[in-house]
């Protein structure tokens, strides 16, 4: 008899805070926060930007930031408009 295909749902791991690109920024409210340009080729789904609260549509360069704070991690990502970020 074969074998069912079942979808995984992959477990969000922490970020690694190591990632190549990866700058170590103060973000709002002064906490240390993880930050890297998402380039338009590698944005391939619509985000919300926690900055306007707007689209951000596939195919965007925008900036995606954390905190840097231990024990927090891909949960925790945002996904920011360049814009938005630098006012922020």
């Amino acid at each position: 008899m074969p074998r069912r295909n079942r979808s995984v749902r992959p477990e969000l791991r922490p970020l690694p805070t190591d990632v190549f690109g990866t700058q170590t920024v103060e973000g709002p409210h002064g906490e240390l926060y993880l930050m890297r340009h998402m380039s338009a080729s590698a944005a391939i789904k619509f985000y919300i930007c926690p900055g306007c609260n707007q689209n951000i549509p596939p195919g965007t360069a925008h900036i995606v930031a954390w905190p840097k704070e231990v024990g927090r991690g891909a949960e925790d990502r945002r996904h920011w408009h360049r814009g938005c970020w630098d006012r922020r």
